[in-house]
């Protein structure tokens, strides 16, 4: 009986590793077994980057209102305890965008968080 080789589904596997390490320079993008190590390197860190780039949204929106609120005589810190006492349930991220965007809007929430305090 003659030896089974895996040949089909092992080229298909090889392929698809290196189609992922098109674009990688030198025997990244050629060789499959550094090719592998490459893409599965670059999955951990895709998988790393995507926890860490929420936290850095949320650092870059606090930072804004943050900059917004001292314009308005404000802390960060006594801005959101006012919101919070006033029961007004806005996310970090439209808050930003109001400071950015809209600052007459976000001096109201300001005069409306300094009431509630």
């Amino acid at each position: 009986m003659p030896r089974a080789t895996n040949n089909v589904a092992a080229h298909r596997r090889r392929k698809k590793y290196l189609k992922a390490a098109r674009g990688n320079y030198g025997r990244r993008s050629n060789t499959y077994r550094i090719a592998r190590q490459t893409v599965e390197r670059g999955l951990i860190f895709s998988f790393a980057h995507r926890k860490q780039k929420k936290r850095e949204f949320r650092r870059l929106w606090i930072t804004r209102i943050n900059a917004a609120c001292r314009n308005n005589d404000m802390t960060y810190s006594k801005f959101i305890n006012g919101l919070h006492k006033a029961n007004i349930a806005i996310n970090r991220k439209t808050l930003a965008y109001l400071a950015w965007h809209d600052s007459e809007a976000f001096a109201r929430l300001v005069e409306i968080a300094k009431e509630a305090q």
